[in-house]
């Protein structure tokens, strides 16, 4: 795992420079303030840039921001370099299986990871044949073409469908929150903490006035209608690492009915109590994070959970001091497998210049 970036002149050694505070800043078109108190802080004391809430109280359950960054003993981790490999179909004469981490708006960050897996072509058209490719959510917001991501993903489900393959996507919370800002505006819902509304919970955490202007009605039935967990090939896939899916069924088929008919209901209350469950994260991380994972594969069956929602920047800890060079972002290798190997984390981090990963399933060190 590689801590920092390397710089090195002629005749010179390598010098490992450790990723610093600056290093995790948001970009400049993303909606959400850096807030003051973020300036000169401890490491453990910087919110997540995708945790703004409205209003001055944080809603109870909301996604937690005081243990954002914890520095934890390197050797519980470890980023998967992931190496390309030929892709032997499945037995069952199925292709290979590819995931997706948050895209957030980077349409090209995005065509590019596809190109290099060999999925799509230079023309953005799928190639894959009868490979399976699963997005784990969030393809909106902070980054600057949410709807061209949605698109695009809505048209290689068609054209990998036509191959013998499929392109399938996942319920991110982000998607749940577009959904909302769409649907109920400045209509006010009950946070827990006074007032909120979901316009103002989408504008704090990223949301693109391009999007809501080009967002269309196939894009909310779209996206209305995605899962929210799935298994493929002992891997249970979901966006966020958080035990609150438990909350909405006991099988797989009951937590997506669930939520599709809590979206078709149309109810703000219950809409915004969704968004706020699906927000929460860091279950996996700490102290009993592996028993919380052993209890959603047992309930949903499955050997590993896959999922996207926390950059692994964060799950890291990368945090170091105020110093180094500007512009410099995470080094990010791969997935991060923690919760003693039973989970596998894919968000890299693209919206803090980190990476966007593409990788095939089973992951091979």
């Amino acid at each position: 795992m590689v801590e920092g970036s390397m710089t090195q002149g002629a005749g010179q050694e390598p010098v490992v420079r450790t990723a610093t505070l600056r290093d995790f800043r948001v970009p400049p078109y993303a909606q959400t303030p850096v807030p003051p108190q973020a300036q000169g802080v401890p490491p453990s004391s910087v919110p997540h840039p995708g945790n703004a809430v409205v209003g001055d109280g944080q809603p109870e359950g909301y996604t937690p921001t005081e243990r954002d960054l914890p520095v934890i003993r390197r050797g519980d981790t470890v980023q998967v370099q992931t190496v390309a490999e030929p892709r032997p179909a499945s037995d069952d004469g199925r292709g290979p299986l590819f995931v997706v981490g948050d895209v957030h708006g980077y349409l090209d960050e995005l065509l590019a990871a596809l190109g290099e897996q060999g999925l799509i072509d230079a023309d953005g058209n799928w190639a894959a044949g009868n490979a399976r490719l699963w997005f784990l959510g969030d393809f909106t917001d902070r980054g600057p073409d949410g709807i061209g991501v949605i698109d695009l993903v809505m048209r290689l489900s068609a054209e990998a469908a036509a191959a013998g393959g499929y392109c399938k996507a996942l319920m991110g919370n982000h998607e749940l929150l577009l959904i909302g800002a769409k649907r109920f505006a400045d209509t006010p819902v009950n946070s827990g903490a006074g007032t909120a509304t979901f316009q103002a919970a989408w504008l704090l955490n990223g949301g693109q006035k391009t999007d809501m202007e080009r967002l269309q009605d196939v894009h909310l039935q779209w996206m209305s209608r995605l899962d929210a967990v799935v298994e493929e090939d002992g891997h249970l896939l979901m966006h966020s690492d958080t035990t609150a899916y438990l909350d909405y069924g006991s099988t797989i088929e009951d937590v997506n009915d669930t939520i599709t008919a809590i979206l078709t209901r149309n109810d703000a209350d219950e809409c915004w109590d969704l968004f706020r469950k699906l927000t929460k994260r860091f279950a996996f991380r700490d102290e009993g994070g592996s028993q919380a994972v052993r209890e959603l594969l047992t309930t949903y069956g499955g050997q590993r959970v896959v999922h996207g929602h926390s950059p692994i920047p964060y799950l890291l800890g990368e945090v170091g001091t105020e110093e180094g060079e500007d512009g410099a972002g995470p080094v990010i290798s791969g997935p991060h497998v923690y919760a003693d190997g039973l989970a596998i984390a894919m968000d890299g981090g693209v919206t803090m210049a980190g990476k966007l990963l593409v990788v095939q399933l089973p992951l091979h060190n």
